[in-house]
């Protein structure tokens, strides 16, 4: 089994236009780098470079707030604007408080302020989070994986046999109840199962686990985002290699949704 996981950033991805390749630029990235991606790479993606290639972008200015929003501004301390984005990006808003929304959001997630970032954009700006992060990851992935395969194809001077397999996680950075501090967590992903089930193992001492499940998909991200950073560091994308379980975990057909606790087994939500 393999102990060493290596974490590679790209930081020679250029900022992100509407209808920009994202695979391509992070193929174009790894090649400047000399960072070559290959077979069971998993690659983490800031979502913010997703809702700007999908031209997935709010302009506040623009926005006329309603009276609830201006109701919820007065006691979240934000700009109505903001809050009426919140509010559309929404199904539900769970609870307010100084300096804080809670919702749950139309993919299912519960988060601050429904995902909505108005870090590294223009001012007046915001990203919320992509419509179908899964559908974006499923694209990269495919993209990417049709790449690889071209360039073993290529570099053997023959067809080769095998596909090539990648995982392709879309991250953000999001709070977590009763502890203090942000970390990255996944909101999409691609060829790697999100949730690990373990139940039916043995532990240490021969006893069979009952329940255990981890979410791996959020443990790769939260890896991932000491390179990314939150402020300025430039590093939106970053290649996982090594990760020893990626045969087990391989689904071409995963979700996030394995993550998403269903609301009527979430007993912290009134």
């Amino acid at each position: 089994m393999n102990n060493k996981l290596e974490l590679f950033g790209l930081s020679e991805i250029p900022l992100v236009k509407k209808e920009d390749n994202i695979a391509k630029l992070i193929i174009e990235a790894s090649t400047k780098q000399d960072i070559h991606i290959y077979d069971e790479d998993i690659i983490l993606i800031a979502e913010t470079l997703i809702a700007k290639s999908e031209g997935n972008i709010i302009d506040l200015k623009k926005i006329k707030p309603s009276e609830s929003a201006i109701k919820i501004a007065k006691l979240a301390k934000k700009d109505p604007k903001l809050v009426e984005a919140i509010i559309r990006e929404s199904n539900e808003i769970i609870e307010v408080g100084p300096e804080f929304i809670i919702s749950e959001t139309k993919h299912g997630f519960v988060c601050a302020n429904a995902g909505i970032d108005e870090s590294n954009v223009e001012n007046g700006l915001a990203t919320p989070m992509p419509k179908n992060p899964d559908k974006s990851a499923l694209k990269i992935r495919e993209d990417i994986e049709k790449e690889i395969y071209a360039q073993k194809t290529k570099s053997k001077s023959e067809k080769s046999e095998s596909r090539s397999e990648i995982g392709v996680i879309i991250t953000d950075t999001q709070g977590r109840a009763f502890r203090n501090g942000a970390v990255g967590v996944a909101i999409g992903c691609s060829g790697i199962s999100s949730l690990w089930k373990r139940a039916g193992e043995k532990d240490l001492y021969d006893r069979e686990l009952q329940t255990t499940e981890i979410a791996i998909a959020d443990e790769l991200a939260a890896a991932a985002s000491l390179i990314m950073g939150q402020a300025d560091e430039g590093i939106p994308v970053v290649i996982v290699r090594g990760f020893s379980n990626f045969k087990k975990l391989k689904n071409p057909n995963s979700s996030i949704d394995s993550l998403i606790r269903p609301k009527e087994f979430d007993i912290f939500r009134k």
